[in-house]
């Protein structure tokens, strides 16, 4: 199998008033190029730690990251915050969408960050936002749409780099259940038309059932 990303050994811990705090001790984990992974545990026991990790976001303490044959943490931060614009797109539980800009220009930014002027980075957008079903809203300012709307438009942001992997933290977290079901099924679609590779940290059971395969979280530890 085609293995896209491997975490080996990471660590993270903090000093916080004197106290040493153990966030992760040692996760190894491998994920398969096209494969959706559910990341699932109780508050606490390190889930986001490690997705941010995974994506060039924050720093292990020690232990590596792989992804597509790269040590993101061997390049300097320079390079890896292109690398990280380039191969991994990110969906939050908030939408973090740039609230003066479109929701077609908060599609074209990662683009235009990676060096495509504003005519390159145009279709592409538009055919995401198309994708997700936002045709009629282009035009509209993050305040102009609904929760699950602004979502599906941070989706197609993750989305429109093509790149190799897609880490979501909570990403419906913030949706009701009916937006939430939306969301699961549009993520769901979009992996596997695209072959697209994601990883979900969720607390939703029924979720991470749908994932390929999931892995459970247990005091800074991968238990299963």
């Amino acid at each position: 199998m085609d293995e896209l990303l491997r975490a080996t050994g990471v660590c993270k811990h903090y000093v916080l008033g004197g106290a040493h705090i153990e966030v992760l001790k040692g996760v190894d984990l491998g994920i398969v190029r096209g494969e959706i992974v559910a990341v699932v545990g109780a508050s606490g026991v390190g889930k986001s730690t490690l997705l941010h990790i995974m994506g060039g976001l924050d720093h292990p303490s020690s232990g590596t990251v792989a992804i597509d044959g790269v040590d993101i943490f061997a390049l300097s931060d320079a390079e890896r915050a292109k690398f990280r614009n380039r191969q991994i797109g990110f969906v939050f539980q908030f939408h973090h969408l740039l609230r003066d800009f479109t929701a077609l220009e908060n599609v074209m930014m990662p683009l235009m960050i990676a060096g495509l002027s504003p005519s390159e980075a145009r279709l592409p957008a538009q055919q995401l936002l198309h994708a997700v079903g936002l045709a009629e809203r282009l035009a509209h300012l993050p305040a102009e749409l609904s929760g699950g709307e602004a979502q599906r438009v941070a989706v197609a942001r993750a989305l429109v780099t093509q790149p190799a992997v897609v880490l979501a933290d909570e990403p419906s977290g913030n949706l009701d259940v009916a937006r939430s079901e939306d969301l699961h099924a549009l993520l769901w679609d979009l992996a596997r038309s695209r072959s697209q590779t994601f990883v979900i940290v969720t607390h939703d059971r029924h979720l991470a059932g749908r994932a390929d395969r999931v892995v459970e979280m247990e005091d800074g530890r991968l238990v299963a």
